[in-house]
This record gives C-alpha cells, structure tokens and sequence, in this order.
C-alpha cells in the first residue's frame, strides 16, 4: 500500500515510520521548511527513543520519504492521514482546528481518484463531518471516504505503542473505508491486537475519553497523597492497595506534581468545552482541570516552605524540566511554573534536563542556569528538587549528593528516592503522601 501523512510532527513522524516499518510506501508532507530539511538529513525535530534508527531505515529501504509537496505525496495513496497540531484555542479552550481543516481543503485540491481521508490528529466530535463537507465543498466530482484513526501513542513509548498496541479504533461509515483500513493495519491485527470499528464521532469521543480517564486518575490519587500526609498514610500502599483491584490497575496511580505534556492538559480542556457545548457538561473532567492547575501553581510553594519559607539568596537545583522523562516535550510541563515562581522569590535556580534543556530556556526565566549534568546541578545547593524521573537520576548516590552539596534538604516530588536510604545520608527528605 502507499498512504500520505500530512505533518512530520510527533504523531505524523512515528506513526509513518511505523506503518513503513510494516512495510507501507509512506509519504510525510512538511511544510516547515527547517524541519522538512532536518528530517531529510535524518536529523529528528523530537526526541522518541528508538525513533531515528526506524526513520534512517526506511529511508533507506525506499519506504518512507519526506517532502513539501501533497500533490506528490499523495500520487497513488490509496488513504491520506491528517496529522497536524491542534492546540488549545486562544481565548476558550476549544481545539484550534484551523490546521486540520486547512489540510483537508489541500488534500481535496490534490486528489486525484478515491482516498480514505484519514483524522490522526486529536479532533471534537464532528470534526470527521465537517471535512467531508469542505471536500465535496472544494471538489465535487471527488470521490471518497473519511475516517477517524485516534493515536494512543505514549511519549518516551509512542514506537512499542504503535507496534503492539492495547487497541487500534477506526472509525469509519463504509465498507470501501473500512476494506482500506483493515488491509493498512493488518500487520497489527496479525499480532491478535484488537482493532475496533466504530462509527467516526464515537472514534473522535473515545480518544478524548481516554485520556480524560487517565487524567482523572493521576488527579485522584494526588489528591490521596495530600490526604495521607494529613494522616500518617503512605500513598504507595494506598496505590499498591487500590490498584490491585483488576477493575482499578496500578498504571498511572503515580502521585507527583500533576500532569503536563502534550495531551493531558489540552484534551480534558478539549472535552470539557465539547461537553459544554452539547448540552451534558462533565462535571468530573471540570474539576480535574481546576485541581491539576491548582496543583502544579501550588508545587512552588510547597518548596519554599520546606526550605524554611524563604528562599531569596537560596542556590536550589532542580532536576528534570520535561513533563515526564524519555521526551524532550515542556509543553505544560510543572516545572514550567516551579522553576518560574522560585526564581521570582530571588533563588538561584540551576536546572538539568537529560534533552529537554534546549525546548526549557524560552520557557524559563533568563537568570536559570543551565548545568552539565545532575551533580552540576548539585553543587553547593541548599536544596534540591526532583521534578521528572529520568532513570539517571534514580542512580545518583546520596553520599556524593550530600558531599557536593551546601544544605541537605531534598524535595522529591516523584518518589523516587528511598527515604531512609536519603536520611542516612543526612538528608532532610520530602517526598510526595508519605509519612
């Protein structure tokens, strides 16, 4: 098969090297002139591990080629995906769709015989609808079909997600539409994967009701790490404790600083305003948006108390700025708002981020300091804060620590750490719900 994939983003860049990797001729429209170039290059725009090997290879395999023109790309694509952004609306929440419906007006103008116009991109409900209105709009005499193919891809994961992935959902209203599909992911449907054919506004709801699930999740049990440290609890029992429960599970029951990233954050909002909008608001999505705002403003200020209520003069270094580790992704990150606020109270904030100091500096306030690595970061600090997990942390030698730093007061927003093992060390330790 041949299919086109508009946007070299992070879902249109993995998922057409994948479907290459199953062996597909994929053709990725960029129209980004700096990234176009560094993808033919073999250069990455994002880091995803594993994700450079799987593009080099299928460039050179002739499977998997990069370009401007979606004319070109799409001669012989038997279905075409729309893969590009769709951030959070200025003003009202809402997806900005402007993207996506301009792709679907240029795929109408490009067509040449029957394609499967595929959404990849996170879109509302109706969003399948109303491109096919602008298509017979653009081009009458077209003929052709329009799907919904929702991505589940995991940053730091999204490679073994998409391979082996928990569900594949299509959504789709002909046989013609769903013959295409099927044929596209039978590699996956191969490995016993299940594949869910729905109709398309049920495929756009369930990519919103997903990630709304999870985020309420993570929410909730943030919420009973503040309760257990009320009341003497530890919250990785309580977590061990619930997610046992098969009708529960133990994945994302991981308390921290709230969740960020590229997701989380714009599609509760998302569903929130699509849910106002159609008359049946959710009332849980709703407070998991206030609570998770809250949660990530209020982090710094957690900080400062525990490093005796000011903090002006203070050297504090932080470790980890992405949302989570295995990514180079700052969108939403917490640290974002943390690093900001204790840099406004007069700290000297030194930061390390194993890839994701580069996508920091705009982000951050000018006086950061950006450090060579962990024990960098460390030196002659009064305290230090653990943001993102990166497994290079966990390794880190609490004796070397305190040996390098000034203080001994370590915040440890992931639970990372062993608390005696730290407190042995000389350590004031915090983590996050325990005793």
């Amino acid at each position: 098969m041949r299919i086109a994939m508009i946007g070299g983003g992070y879902v249109g860049l993995v998922s057409g090297a994948c479907f290459a990797e199953f062996g597909v001729d994929v053709a990725v429209v960029e129209v980004d002139p700096t990234r176009l170039a560094a993808l033919r290059e073999g250069r990455m725009p994002i880091y995803e591990p594993g994700l450079e090997d799987l593009v080099k290879s299928n460039v050179a395999a002739g499977r998997l080629t990069f370009g401007a023109d979606i004319a070109e790309a799409m001669n012989g694509a038997e279905a075409v995906f729309i893969a590009v952004g769709t951030p959070t609306r200025r003003g009202d929440g809402h997806a900005d769709l402007s993207y996506v419906y301009a792709a679907a007006e240029q795929v109408a103008r490009a067509m040449t015989g029957y394609a499967v116009i595929v959404t990849k991109s996170t879109v509302p409900v109706g969003t399948g609808r109303r491109i096919a209105e602008i298509v017979s709009a653009t081009r009458p005499d077209l003929e052709f079909d329009v799907a919904s193919n929702p991505e589940f891809l995991r940053e730091g994961n999204a490679i073994g997600d998409f391979m082996k992935p928990d569900r594949v959902v299509i959504g789709a209203t002909s046989e013609r539409a769903r013959a295409t599909m099927q044929r596209l992911y039978a590699p996956i449907a191969a490995t016993e994967a299940p594949i869910l054919f729905t109709g398309i506004e049920t495929a756009e709801l369930t990519k919103y009701a997903g990630n709304a699930f999870l985020a309420m999740k993570v929410t909730f049990i943030n919420e009973m790490a503040d309760l257990c440290e009320r009341t003497g609890a530890d919250v990785l029992e309580v977590a061990r404790g619930i997610g046992l429960d098969a009708r529960i599970g133990a994945r994302f029951l991981q308390p921290g600083p709230g969740f960020g990233g590229s997701c989380f954050p714009k599609d509760t909002l998302a569903l929130v305003r699509i849910a106002q909008e159609a008359g049946a608001p959710s009332r849980l999505v709703e407070t998991v948006v206030a609570v998770n705002d809250a949660r990530k403003s209020g982090m710094a200020a957690r900080i400062i108390t525990l490093c005796g209520g000011a903090i002006r003069g203070k050297t504090i270094a932080i470790l980890g700025l992405t949302f989570k580790p295995e990514t180079d992704d700052m969108r939403d990150s917490p640290a974002i708002p943390i690093v900001a606020r204790l840099a406004e109270d007069g700290a000297h904030v030194r930061v390390y981020d194993p890839e994701g100091m580069d996508a920091a500096r705009p982000l951050l306030p000018p006086s950061i300091s950006y450090c060579r690595d962990a024990h960098d970061a460390a030196k002659d600090a009064d305290a230090l804060v653990l943001i993102t997990e990166w497994n290079q942390f966990r390794a880190l030698s609490p004796t070397r620590l305190a040996t390098e730093m000034k203080g001994r007061t370590l915040i440890d927003l992931r639970n990372v750490y062993d608390p005696a093992a730290m407190r042995q060390a000389g350590f004031t330790y915090h983590g996050i719900g325990r005793p």
